[in-house]
Formats: C-alpha cells, sequence, structure tokens
C-alpha cells in the first residue's frame, strides 16, 4: 500500500453527546485503523485553554486501553476529565477494543462507611448517562444521591452509563451524601454490578424485585466482587417492590439477607402492574405503602417511600410526605433538588412533638435513676413503648439537627 494507513474492519466506535444544549460531556468517534499510529482532532469550547491537556489525556486513555492505531474525533463540550476517560474507554469498546482493560480516573478519598441505619429522608435521583448533574448535587443537600443505571438510561446506552457512573464513584466527591447506585432489573444488573462495585457505593437498589430469592443473587455477587477487591466497608442494599408480587413477598424480601438497609416502592410500576392509575391521592397504594412499612418495620430496616413525580407541585409533595411520615415512612425519593427541601421538612417531627419527645425521655431517665419501675409525667403514666417511640423521634431530630 506503499505505506499508506490501511483500515481494518474493525467497526467504528462512538459514545457521548455533542450540541448546543449539552454541557459537561464530548462526544467520541473512534474509527480503528492497522497502522499509523493515533490521528486526534478535537474541538472544543475549551480548546484555548484546556486543548492540550484533552489531548494529551485522550492519548493516555487510548494508550492504556491498548489503542495504538486509530482515527479518533472529539467534540467537546466542557466534559472533566472523568468524562473523558469514560467517552473514550466506552468508544473503544464499541469498535471492539480495550477488552478487558479500563481506563481508570484518579481515585477520590472515600467517606467515611454508611452506616446501616443513617438518615435517608431524601435520594436525588441522576440519571447515569447525563455527567452534568453530577458535580454539583451534592450542593443541593440530599441525604443520599442515587446514579440510576435502570429508567432514565435509554436500553442502547447502558453500556456507556456503567462506564461513566464507575468512573464517577472514583472521582467526584458527593461530600455527607450517600452514594446510591441503582442497578437494572436482573440479570442485566448483575453486569452493572460488575462495573461499579469495585467502586465502592454505599447502597445498591436492586429494581423490580419480586422474590427474596433475588436478592440474594445480588448479595452474593456483591459479597464475591468486595473480597475480589479488597473491600472491607459495608455495601448496603434497597430492594425496590414495583408489583403486586414484590409486596406481597416484602417481609421475605427484606430479611433474606443482612445487608439490606431498607425496602422501598416503586410506585409508577406498582400502578401499572395493577392496571390503574397513579394519582396524588395515592388511594389506590395505600394498600401496598403499608405493606411496605409494616414488613420494613417488622424485618428491622428503614421504609423509604416513592418518588413525588410532579415537580411544580410543592404543595402536593408536601402533603404526600406528611402523609408518608404519617404513616411511618423515613424518606422517599426525588428527581429534582427544588424538591429537597420541602421533602426534608416534611419527614421533620414537629416542635411540639420534640418538646414531649424530650420531655417523656427526661421522665423515663429520672425514673430510672430514682430506681422507680413506674413511669409518670404529669398525672399520666408513661408505657414503655411510649418511651421507645420517644427515644426513636429524640434521636431523628437530633440527625436532622432539629433537637439538641
Amino acid at each position: 500500500m506503499n505505506g499508506a494507513t490501511r483500515v481494518t474492519s474493525s467497526r467504528p466506535g462512538e459514545a457521548g453527546h455533542y450540541g448546543k444544549d449539552v454541557r459537561s460531556d464530548l462526544h467520541v468517534s473512534l474509527e480503528p485503523r492497522d497502522g499509523g499510529g493515533l490521528e486526534i482532532d478535537l474541538e472544543s469550547r475549551v480548546r484555548l485553554y484546556y486543548g492540550k491537556s484533552i489531548l494529551a489525556q485522550a492519548r493516555e486513555v487510548l494508550e492504556s486501553l491498548g489503542v495504538k492505531h486509530a482515527k479518533v474525533s472529539i467534540r467537546d463540550e466542557g466534559a472533566l476529565p472523568f468524562v473523558i476517560s469514560a467517552r473514550l474507554e466506552t468508544a473503544a469498546k464499541r469498535a471492539g477494543l480495550g477488552n478487558g482493560k479500563k481506563a481508570l480516573p484518579e481515585k477520590v478519598t472515600l467517606p467515611e462507611p454508611s452506616a446501616r441505619d443513617r438518615l435517608r429522608r431524601s435520594r436525588l435521583y441522576l440519571p447515569g448517562s447525563e455527567p452534568k448533574y453530577f458535580i454539583n448535587a451534592a450542593l443541593h443537600g440530599p441525604d443520599a444521591i442515587i446514579l440510576d443505571l435502570e429508567d432514565s438510561v435509554h436500553h442502547a446506552e447502558k453500556d456507556a452509563a456503567r462506564i461513566l457512573v464507575r468512573n464517577t464513584l472514583r472521582a467526584v466527591d458527593f461530600g455527607r451524601c450517600e452514594r446510591m447506585v441503582r442497578i437494572n432489573q436482573l440479570p442485566i444488573g448483575l453486569e452493572d454490578l460488575a462495573e461499579v462495585i469495585p467502586e465502592a457505593p454505599d447502597l445498591v437498589l436492586i429494581s423490580k424485585v419480586e422474590r427474596p430469592d433475588q436478592v440474594g443473587e445480588v448479595d452474593r455477587m456483591i459479597g464475591e466482587l468486595r473480597a475480589g477487591n479488597g473491600i472491607q466497608r459495608p455495601i448496603w442494599l434497597m430492594p425496590i417492590l414495583e408489583s403486586a408480587l414484590g409486596i406481597e413477598n416484602a417481609f421475605a424480601i427484606a430479611t433474606v439477607s443482612p445487608n439490606v438497609a431498607a425496602v422501598t416502592i416503586g410506585l409508577e410500576d406498582y400502578t401499572a402492574d395493577l392496571g390503574v392509575v397513579k394519582t396524588t391521592e395515592g388511594k389506590e397504594s395505600a394498600y401496598a405503602r403499608a405493606c411496605t412499612v409494616n414488613a420494613a418495620r417488622a424485618a428491622g430496616v428503614q421504609a423509604i417511600d416513592s418518588v413525588f413525580s410532579d415537580v411544580a407541585d410543592m404543595d402536593g409533595l408536601r402533603r404526600w410526605g406528611e402523609n408518608s411520615r404519617a404513616l411511618g415512612f423515613e424518606g422517599m425519593g426525588c428527581i429534582h433538588p427544588s424538591q429537597i427541601p420541602v421533602i426534608h421538612e416534611a419527614f421533620a417531627p414537629l416542635p411540639v412533638e420534640i418538646e414531649k419527645a424530650l420531655k417523656i425521655v427526661a421522665a423515663f431517665e429520672d425514673a430510672q435513676q430514682k430506681g422507680l419501675g413506674v413511669v409518670s409525667l404529669g398525672s399520666k403514666m408513661i408505657d414503655p413503648p411510649v418511651v421507645e417511640r420517644a427515644r426513636k423521634l429524640v434521636a431523628r431530630a437530633k440527625a436532622m439537627g432539629k433537637a439538641q
């Protein structure tokens, strides 16, 4: 061929997004070749400032994946290094290159391990294929962030989302937020686990759980991956009940593993399974929500409610949250940052409740110090269950910063 570059029969690979409405992402097109080295063309809105570093990173990533000869086109829309790595790796693997290899970004220091009973009032869903939401998510103050690999990710983008979420867990500091990942329904969810568990998320949400053996399968695989990657910290489980069968098996699901920290309900799929319309009043799901709470309490784990899908209806959200707390739920999901403060207020004990609980706890402790078997507050006798409920309320209020 007189020294000309020969193109192999390997398929080209593409990954990522570009365009005027895209930010914090980039698009990569990679065409494998038989020779000629790496030819990289870069178009970037920040080329003047970061062009050299982007090109250097691209070469480093591709070389780490064993890609030696390829024509690469990059259209950058302000992507950060961990996103650049993810998109390049995805494009390479879609082109049939780099199999069995990973281009891992620099690792941030992991936060303290998550406690099984930690505060979980709000969980902010972040689409696992959209990096623009990741960096500032913790600034909104949710108790947890959910890097979602399921419903918010198109089926054709599942492979790309896994790599991006893996890199996000490794490279992004989410502060005090619990780091959750929602995996796909089994068996696809097992592929998600293989990619993300080595980066030690705090909790895994298991989609569309109907039987305890599904949780057991996830639990076993996580155990194997933890052992294989030397992970000592716990990785908790939160099964999502999204069908009539899942609700009927709620207690068995909640008790199948000591790693289950909470159970939650997905009302969009549940009402679809029933063939009824999901309403803001929730009458159609009252039975399922009560079953979820009862099963969780019986199992000694947290009960977490579904999301409220109308992001413009803050009054409706507040009513839903207050009703949810009254039913015994300890938190709920949210799909927009504006919902977080409303949810936190809805799940907070009222000042009058806190004051009464503090008095009950003080009366109980005073009776204990005096060796009295009977506890009274004013003219009323206080039963042990009342004391226990007051203690839990005080502890929860302190965790929320509502009591000293």
